[in-house]
């Protein structure tokens, strides 16, 4: 049975013009896969180290494709360079999803790679938004339009348990 959440994401992101996926597999965001890959309007680009997403996701955005990354947040941490030096020197509107591994609503976040990823969004002046159930999914868009709009990239972060 497919997943109503995974098939809402694909579905915002097809509207939200999306063509490439530049990717790198997390266990939070791993419900999200299937739906992704079985949409022929998308092309996944996996890449090995998160960094390599801000550097591959920059070369389609010149070629004038509209790629997401979807990345762990401790990968998203790993990429700071990229992140810098990439999608935000070169102004990218580039809609990111980051799995947030070591949240928790039921429990306290003890994780360091979870305790900093807001810390960090704030301070790169990133916008966020959070997705955790269907009722959410309108801040894809969201954050899609925030990014174009701004030149600078907008953040989906990923909160489903």
């Amino acid at each position: 049975m497919a997943d109503p959440l995974a098939q809402g994401v694909a579905r915002e992101l097809k509207t939200c013009g999306i063509t490439h996926i530049v990717w790198l597999p997390d266990s939070r965001a791993r419900f999200l896969y299937q739906a992704l890959q079985a949409e022929p309007s998308f092309h996944m680009v996996p890449v090995c180290r998160e960094g390599e997403a801000f550097g591959v996701a920059s070369g389609l955005h010149l070629g004038g494709k509209k790629p997401l990354v979807l990345i762990q947040n401790t990968g998203f941490l790993e990429s700071g360079d990229s992140v810098a030096g990439i999608a935000l020197d070169m102004k990218l509107p580039l809609l990111i999803m980051i799995g947030y591994q070591g949240w928790s609503k039921s429990a306290p976040v003890n994780r360091a790679s979870a305790l900093c990823l807001e810390p960090m969004m704030k301070v790169w002046d990133i916008p966020y938004y959070f997705l955790e159930t269907e009722k959410d999914l309108p801040h894809i868009a969201q954050a899609d339009r925030q990014a174009q709009e701004s030149a600078r990239p907008a953040a989906v972060i990923i909160t489903r348990e």
